[in-house]
């Protein structure tokens, strides 16, 4: 029976359960229809969002998706950028969906872009690279937006030098991070690295700068951008090798397991080129530095450090290196590394290394014929 004196009061206007879209509530121009208990209880709970979201003030954390286009329609106008921007960092530093949304909005990234390229910009350009570097693995088309961020017509890369160079220590990290990130292929790591005076910035970072986060940024992004050997020489004729010994030396055990793992990738990839074992062939601290970290901080880390002794001591016979590694007691070392649980290339190589120290046929290990292809040297 349909009673009379129904009512049911529905909200103006509320959201679809499955698209979430603000929607006109229907008109009911008749009784004949009863509404069930689960109808009642949905219009129930449209009501109370409804009211309270008008009835609560609106803060960051609670940005609606109209509220976030507008602010971004309004970033149009030089003035209100200055609100918008921090606005949409603390909404996309709030969860990975907030990000995705911003991403998904047509226009967003290219407007950044054109804002980091913008040099005179000032605080705008801090905004701009704290968002970019919030939102920068959910960008969809990252080729698109690599290509637009190097074109040699803008000043992208030189306004994230400029940060490097200038910016809080915040900062400093999120342009190593974006720079890392835009090393998609040979070409970029290439646009990137010869961009003029980066290198050497990055070294500076890892020279002067007391914050681990930081060096670990800039180590992150020289081993990103070092690929191509033309790179790799470079780096080293700027003094990679002296700036991560002295940090490899002073390592201790409080230090970061990643850091160490950092450094210790950046001298393997110094080693595979002939410049970069000369010089650490050269630098006794530096190849006594290395020994000491076999087996001491972990698998990344013994994999690296054996991996640029072998490279160095023995399939290039460096005598200097060579004599380095016995008076670091690089035979007790390799000799430990032999009885634990290594990978079988890690191992292969540690037994290529006992050949060093003339142990012969009649010792603890026949001699054989090495078939290690762990690294391709150039």
């Amino acid at each position: 029976m349909v009673k009379d004196d129904l009512c049911i009061t529905i909200p103006s206007d509320f959201r679809c359960p499955i698209s979430l879209d603000v929607m006109k509530s229907p008109v009911l121009q008749t009784k004949e229809f009863v509404p069930n208990h689960n109808l009642h209880r949905l219009i129930q709970i449209w009501s109370d969002s409804h009211h309270q979201r008008l009835h609560s003030p609106v803060s960051d954390s609670s940005l609606s998706s109209h509220q976030v286009l507008r602010l971004i329609n309004r970033m149009d106008d030089h003035r209100s950028r200055a609100d918008s921007l921090p606005r949409l960092v603390s909404f996309a530093s709030e969860s990975v969906e907030n990000r995705r949304l911003l991403c998904g909005i047509d226009g967003l990234v290219p407007v950044l872009v054109d804002l980091l390229c913008n040099v005179d910009a000032g605080d705008l350009v801090d905004q701009t690279v704290r968002l970019l570097h919030l939102i920068r693995s959910e960008i969809g088309d990252k080729e698109r937006f690599v290509k637009t961020m190097l074109n040699s017509d803008r000043n992208c890369i030189s306004s994230l030098l400029l940060i490097l160079r200038k910016g809080t220590v915040e900062l400093k990290i999120c342009s190593a991070n974006l720079l890392e990130y835009l090393a998609i292929d040979a070409e970029a790591k290439i646009v990137i690295a010869e961009t003029d005076g980066l290198m050497r910035e990055l070294l500076k970072l890892i020279n002067s700068e007391n914050d681990t986060t930081v060096i670990e940024s800039a180590l992150s992004c020289l081993i990103s951008i070092s690929m191509p050997k033309r790179i790799k020489i470079k780096l080293v004729q700027l003094g990679v090798i002296k700036s991560v010994t002295k940090l490899l030396s002073e390592s201790n055990s409080s230090s970061s397991i990643s850091m160490t793992e950092k450094v210790l990738k950046v001298l393997e990839t110094a080693s595979t080129v002939r410049e970069g074992r000369k010089e650490i062939g050269e630098d006794s601290v530096c190849v006594a530095a290395i020994v000491q970290k076999v087996l001491k901080v972990s698998n990344a880390a013994t994999e690296h450090a054996v991996t640029t002794l072998w490279s160095v001591c023995y399939l290039f016979r460096d005598e200097k290196a060579g004599e380095a590694l016995t008076k670091a007691n690089g035979l007790t070392k390799i000799l430990l590394l032999m009885q634990s649980n290594c990978s079988p290339p890690v191992r292969q190589m540690a037994r290529d290394l006992l050949k060093i120290f003339r142990i012969n046929s009649k010792s603890c290990l026949s001699s054989y014929d090495t078939k290690t292809t762990h690294i391709m040297p150039c």
